[in-house]
Order: structure tokens, then sequence, then C-alpha cells
């Protein structure tokens, strides 16, 4: 999987690199959305799933698709090979993504200029890299049919205004954003066409340092912290974990807790942190932007979001969330959907010495019902929540195991 239940973490730094090294291959030309004629602003519904913001959108008068917004990515990127039929392609060319690997899985499509349709936005030159293979399978992460990511391109021209309490997005020309003046008004800056903030970290042993973050919409987790490993060494408490895969194989790491992160004169406490093992000194060259981590809609969804990117500025409100403690799953379970209409959920990975381990849960176990509700009644984000929603609670768990259904009492367990 890519996207873990272990906090959902990210298409990771490897995707930004693929979009690069694909686009410049193409042409230089400014790829945008505007807003059409008669319109101040445009509103969009989306559903946040998994931490993560799904639209839908048409490409070339088909769909409608599923897409991740996802201010991390460079550039558009369809990860559903089979789109290529879809969209009536009547020009691309095929790119080997250098460096990634050999063979067809490290090859993708380059494609004309598209026609992006979202109702009353208009898009201007908006190409996309397909992939030839479905290396990320967000399908099975979400539990609903995933067609590919939309960055840089869809908040490069217009102020985008993510309300995560109704789930809605609008969309305004830059100088209508004057109405969220109650927000608090931050800067940014847009390098490699992703958006980077300065936020003050305080670690656990009341190390102060100011860090430089990417504000990445495709990121489930709160925070990530790059390279700290080494430089401070891992907090007293914390768990080893799997924090997603990417082209280049899994990114392994720790998570733990920071003291606390602040944006402007907004204080987080005891944020759930992924420590990435540090990366070697080519990966860290090969990175367009030097950084310290990203900042994701773990901490993102506890505001009201406007990205102004003609203005090189963020606003942040704090909505109802802002308050909620940050937890992680206490289970110790990883998992995907599966089968037809994404019904079925199995295990895929149970962390050693976790809940789950303690009661002989194994990978690939079908879990059938929680509580006695059966899993496909259930949405994942249900599912997440119940995971993680109190220390010492019990759940009563079917699973399919060696062609029999078990029943299995499964006590959360805070780990961090």
């Amino acid at each position: 999987m890519l996207l873990k239940l272990l906090y959902k973490t990210k298409l990771l730094p490897v995707l930004g690199l693929i979009c690069l090294l694909c686009f410049c291959h193409t042409p230089a030309r400014a790829q945008y959305f505007d807003i059409d004629n008669g319109y101040k602003s445009v509103r969009i519904p989306f559903k946040l799933i998994r931490n993560l913001v799904v639209i839908k959108l048409k490409i070339n008068g088909r769909g409608p698709f599923n897409f991740i917004l996802d201010t991390g990515v460079g550039l558009m990127v369809i990860t559903e090979p089979k789109l290529v039929d879809s969209i009536n392609l009547t020009n691309k060319r095929t790119i080997k993504m250098a460096g990634l690997g050999e063979g067809d899985a490290y090859e993708a499509y380059v494609t004309p200029p598209l026609k992006i349709e979202i109702p009353n936005l208009t898009s201007y030159d908006v190409a996309a890299a397909i992939l030839k293979t479905d290396h990320f399978n967000l399908s099975n992460f979400v539990g609903i049919p995933i067609h590919g990511l939309l960055g840089y391109e869809f908040f490069s021209n217009l102020a985008v205004k993510l309300s995560f309490v109704d789930s809605t997005i609008t969309v305004y020309k830059p100088k209508e954003v004057r109405r969220f003046r109650t927000g608090e008004k931050l800067p940014i800056t847009v390098e490699y066409h992703k958006p980077y903030i300065q936020a003050k970290v305080i670690l656990p042993n009341g190390k102060e340092q100011m860090s430089k973050l990417v504000i990445d919409l495709g990121a489930g987790h709160p925070v990530s912290l790059e390279n700290m490993i080494k430089k401070n060494g891992l907090p007293q408490k914390f768990i080893i974990a799997n924090l997603g895969v990417g082209l280049a194989g899994p990114i392994s790491g720790f998570l733990s807790r920071i003291d606390e992160i602040d944006l402007g004169k907004y204080r987080l406490k005891k944020v759930i942190t992924s420590f990435p093992n540090d990366y070697d000194e080519a990966t860290m060259k090969s990175l367009s932007v030097p950084r310290d981590g990203n900042l994701g809609v773990g901490i993102l969804k506890r505001f009201t979001v406007v990205f102004d990117y003609p203005d090189n500025a963020i606003y942040l409100k704090p909505n109802a969330n802002f308050g909620n403690p940050f937890e992680h799953d206490m289970s110790g379970i990883e998992y995907y959907a599966a089968g037809e209409g994404f019904k079925h959920l199995v295990i895929s990975r149970v962390e050693p010495g976790s809940a789950a381990d303690e009661v002989g849960l194994e990978k690939d176990d079908e879990i059938t019902s929680i509580n006695f509700k059966p899993v496909g009644d259930m949405t994942l984000e249900e599912i997440d929540n119940l995971l993680k929603s109190k220390n010492d609670r019990n759940l009563l768990i079917e699973v399919y195991h060696d062609h029999r259904f078990d029943r299995v009492i499964l006590t959360l367990k805070r780990r961090i």
C-alpha cells in the first residue's frame, strides 16, 4: 500500500520528483484554472476520506473521476493507467522516470493539454503524467475509485478556501480574499510549484527550532520532520512505523510526538509526528527545495484554510476541531479495502507487540464486522475513528481466518 492506516502518510516526496521528471520534457507554458465570467466565487463539494481531500472532475468530456487535491504535487498526475483509453488521447509520449528503476513499471505517458472540467471553472493548458502502472493503490486505501492527483495548477491563479467543517471548497479571484480578514494571514513561498511555510517546532527535549515545511494537502499525517534523528535523536516514547511507499520502495521510520508546533499565533500541543529514517546525501540533493519536512491534513483540518499563491500567503482560522487531542491508531492494524465496491477489509500488516498482535490477528485476515456491524456498512473513516477512539476500549472483531470465522475481543492500547 501507498498510504498507511499508520497515519495515512502521503504519496511522499518521490511523487513530486516524478512530476518534475515528467514535465521537464514538455514545453514551458502556464497551466492554471480561472473562474468563468459572471462569477466572483465558485463552491465545490469535497469528501474528506482518511484525511485526503477528494473532488470530482471530468477530463476531455469523460468522467466524473475522483481526484485527490494535493498541494504537495507539482503538476497533475493520473495514477489510473486505464484512463489512457477513457479520455480519448490522440497524442501522447512515453518517458522513463530516470533513476527510479527499469522497465515499463517506471514509465509514464505525457499528455498534451487536457480539458479539465470542474463546474464554473475553465482549465488552461493543463497537461498530466499518466503512470503506466498503478504503484500506489490509492483506491484500496481510500475505499472508492481514485484516478489521480490535482496539484499546483488548481492553486496557482486563484485563492482557494477549504472548509473542513462543511466539506466545501470556495474558489475566489485573489482580490476577493479580503472577505477572510478574521483569519490570520501567514507568509508562504511557492517554490517549484509547492507552498512552504516557516513554523516553530518545540521538541520533547525542549529544543526550539524554525522549520521550513511543505504545506501538503496530500499528506494525511499532522506533521513529518525529516533528518531529525541524526541531529536530535528520537523522543523517549516512539513506535516503529511504515510511513508509506513510493516508486523507490517503502519509507520506514518512527512515530512519536513533539511538544508543540506554532503557526503564527496558533499553538498546537503534543502533536503526533512522523520521523522518517534519515535520508542519505544523494536523496537530499535530489530534493528541488531544501526543507525540514511537511505539514499535513492532520493539522490543516483543524482550521478553515485559504491558499493564496498569487499573494504568497495562507490564511488560517481555527474551526470546531482545533482543540481536539491528536490520537493515533490504537489497534496496530493496517488494512485496505478490496473486492467489488471495496466492501472487504483486509489486514495488510499487524504491528508487533500491538493490541491486534496480542489477540492473534495476522496479515491477510479479513475483518468482517466490528461490534456486530458489518464493515461493508461502514466507511473507512468510521473504522479509522473506532480504532483510535479510546485507550482500553474493547471492540468485538469478527475475522475470516484460515477458512473459518473467528471472533476476538480487541482492547485498544494507546502506543504513543
